[in-house]
């Protein structure tokens, strides 16, 4: 798929890997439409891109507010040729440390998130017959590690609806991209201290990624229509030997 001119929607485009990809995907030609909760980082986020944008703040843990934010988006945009679906969030915690309520805030997003935004554009996406949604994902949904089981549980969330949904939409003209990045150098460590320590001991060997690393390879894959893309190198071979 070619990215220029086309409509690119990224949740969780306030920071980080979703801030990067909003870029980059500017960058080669696409319209961005930026999807977060925080509204003032949005907006410093869309000053600084090469192209048009726009910024829908929206908490899309909240079924009703998805709702209202795709209602505006298809009146101004119709659908999105690309849905990112990249919002994350949560500590990582061992069950004990982990209360119920708070379980249930962990796998509200992005487990429980991405069906609600991928739900409310898939219909007129379906009527047009093309488009590509993405997951970004981590390599908890593949390995989990000790002291985050409700971060590991949603991570699988997503990796269970991005199967599921390629499986739904095969032969649509509809793609589904999983990305997963290891290690990325970003403000969630920041946001959640302590956790950066919970990693695993084989994180120590492999090379860390930027935001920007991580948003060219989800370009890259939606332009080569990849099913499944695991950065970098040492992930897949990890992910391999956990297996």
């Amino acid at each position: 798929m070619d990215l220029n001119e086309r409509t690119v929607l990224i949740t969780g485009a306030s920071s980080g890997i979703g801030a990067a990809t909003a870029h980059e995907m500017s960058r080669r030609g696409a319209t961005v439409v930026l999807v977060a909760r925080r509204s003032a980082e949005m907006h410093d986020v869309a000053r600084n891109l090469a192209g048009a944008s726009s910024v829908y703040a929206c908490d899309v843990g909240v079924p009703d507010a998805v709702r209202q934010m795709a209602t505006a988006v298809l009146a101004a945009h119709g659908p999105p040729d690309v849905v990112v679906n990249n919002a994350g969030a949560g500590r990582w915690l061992f069950i004990e440390e982990t209360d119920p309520s708070e379980f249930l805030d962990q796998v509200a997003v992005p487990f429980q998130a991405a069906f609600p935004v991928t739900r409310a554009f898939i219909e007129p996406m379906l009527e047009r017959a093309s488009g590509r949604v993405v997951m970004v994902n981590s390599p908890a949904a593949y390995a989990p590690w000790p002291g985050a089981i409700g971060y590991a549980c949603s991570r699988w969330g997503v990796r269970g609806f991005s199967e599921s949904l390629a499986a739904d939409l095969a032969g649509t003209g509809i793609g589904v991209t999983e990305v997963v990045a290891g290690h990325v150098d970003s403000d969630y460590f920041e946001a959640n201290p302590g956790t950066e320590e919970r990693l695993p001991a084989l994180d120590r060997a492999m090379r860390r990624l930027s935001p920007s690393d991580v948003a060219t390879t989800i370009c890259d894959a939606v332009e080569r229509e990849q099913r499944r893309v695991i950065k970098p190198v040492e992930l897949r071979m990890m992910l391999a030997l956990s297996r």
